[in-house]
């Protein structure tokens, strides 16, 4: 899974897409209806981008994103 997310002055916009192993692509994409910093954006991509996987019973995810706090966090070294 990659995910991202996009605050800017006119939306908050946040997105993911799970590949499967054949190519398989399944977007998430969600306008949060608040607004936020970049690091909430981000938390909301990845989030929901998981909450994504779980519904389509996804077991094992490899995820991945451009942010260094998120993934840091996640990992349990910061």
């Amino acid at each position: 899974m990659f995910f991202d997310g996009a605050p800017n002055m006119h939306r908050n916009e946040v997105g993911a897409v799970i590949i499967s192993p054949k190519g398989k692509q399944f977007p998430v994409v969600i306008k949060l209806e608040f607004d936020c910093t970049n690091n909430i954006a981000e938390y909301e991509a990845c989030v929901n981008g998981l909450q994504a996987a779980l519904t389509l019973g996804i077991k094992s995810l490899e995820v991945f994103g451009d942010s260094t706090l998120i993934i840091y966090q996640v990992r349990g070294e910061w």
